[in-house]
């Protein structure tokens, strides 16, 4: 039995709510109180994410057969013009594009290009389809994606301060917080947000996923244990630093993957070496899925006639 005046007793009636019962002059009376939200229950799932260049891959085959009916002449001229549109792409300020001389049987070429948006990744794709070389090139696949880094840590930090701030999910408050929260982020990382195309002599190219099956499903884990394994897996590649650049793209909604990962090296075996230890982290091990994978050499403009004569790019 509570007695005396103004004696409070406060007891939990749901999750959100504390009500707060006070006795005064023999009379219960109830008032309702919000509590602070426990971070690690409120969170939301989904992590923020920044987004730079467009991004899209083209595979090609080229036509021998057809190429080497032709006289040495008519082969110049078109190489001529395609190398001085290739050297253009190259160069270009506000995103470039990079020609490699693909391995193996998936294609002859690939074509990477990094853009302010998509109409500008269109506008490429325009560009290339009016050479002459175009008659002789057959796409065979393409990929479609985003430059994209994944803020786990600052997500987690940004939810539980706002969180603890009282400040309800996906309200007005909340969004312009999280606004202000990405504008930072870019500014502060905006030369990995828009690249240039590293310059290393080869580029290995592979789609993914992460699993999300009926036993296994990454997007069932919590916020907080996702972002313990995303770190894990970020150590083994910092160990890399010097030996690899990698850029990270975001395409769910855009293709038939949710990510493109592109490495850079000029010693192709440390694409062997990282992908093979980062397989033994736990996030790989258990949630990742590989798509096919694409190993090319680096042709530049000038090299352009020397590979259409079927010689190695330098």
């Amino acid at each position: 039995m509570v007695q005396g005046v103004g004696l409070s007793l406060q007891v939990r009636i749901s999750a959100p709510t504390w009500y707060v019962f006070t006795r005064i002059d023999g009379d219960m009376t109830a008032t309702r109180t919000m509590r602070a939200e426990t971070a690690s229950a409120e969170v939301p799932a989904v992590p923020l994410t920044i987004e730079g260049y467009s991004v899209l891959h083209q595979m090609m085959r080229f036509r021998w057969s057809a190429w080497r009916q032709l006289r040495p002449a008519h082969k110049a001229a078109i190489a001529k013009e395609a190398a001085g549109l290739l050297g253009k792409m190259e160069q270009n300020a506000s995103g470039q594009s990079a020609l490699y001389s693909l391995l193996g049987h998936k294609g002859d070429l690939m074509f990477v290009h990094f853009r302010s948006s998509f109409d500008e990744l269109n506008r490429a794709e325009m560009q290339l389809a009016k050479l002459k070389l175009n008659d002789y090139l057959e796409p065979t696949t393409s990929y479609l994606s985003i430059i994209e880094l994944g803020l786990y840590e600052s997500s987690l930090k940004t939810y539980r301060e706002l969180t603890e701030q009282g400040v309800e999910p996906h309200s007005e408050e909340w969004k312009q917080a999280i606004k202000e929260t990405l504008s930072r982020q870019r500014e502060a990382m905006h030369p990995r947000l828009f690249p240039e195309i590293p310059k290393a002599r080869y580029v290995c190219f592979y789609p993914m996923d992460r699993r999300r099956g009926e036993d296994k499903n990454w997007y069932t884990l919590p916020i907080e244990e996702r972002a313990r394994q995303m770190n894990e897996h970020g150590l083994v590649g910092r160990r890399y630093a010097g030996e690899v650049k990698q850029i990270i793209t975001g395409s769910i909604g855009f293709d038939d993957w949710e990510w493109g990962v592109d490495l850079f090296a000029d010693d192709p075996l440390v694409f062997k070496k990282l992908i093979y230890e980062m397989r033994f982290d736990h996030v790989s091990a258990v949630y990742a899925l590989f798509g096919h994978f694409y190993v090319g050499v680096r042709c530049s403009w000038c090299s352009l006639g020397k590979l259409l004569n079927g010689e190695v790019p330098e």
